[in-house]
């Protein structure tokens, strides 16, 4: 009888990332490749500071009034920042070209 398929664990994939050394991506600005940025209407904002929380490159931080503010430079677009919104205050807007 044979053995069930099983999926391999994080110790069992082969190295093959091109980041060499922890902190790297703070040199390069990824933001460049953004088609797509989040805009926050803050007459609906409640400050719940969600949006922080699930930006996968910490780029969203708190401005000096407590509202949401990203980091251009280093936001992707990637949208989870509008999805996670609990009050539906962030849009995403296509980036001029």
């Amino acid at each position: 009888m044979s053995q069930p398929f099983k999926l391999p664990g994080w110790r069992d994939l082969p190295v093959g990332c091109d980041i060499l050394e922890p902190g790297s991506a703070r040199r390069n600005r990824t933001g460049d490749w953004r088609s797509e940025r989040p805009e926050w209407d803050h007459a609906k904002c409640v400050q719940c500071a969600v949006c922080v929380v699930f930006c996968p490159e910490g780029c969203i931080k708190m401005n000096e009034e407590a509202y949401p503010v990203a980091d251009m430079d280093y936001c992707k677009g990637c949208g989870i920042c509008q999805v996670e919104c609990i009050t539906g205050c962030i849009r995403m807007l296509r980036e001029e070209e």
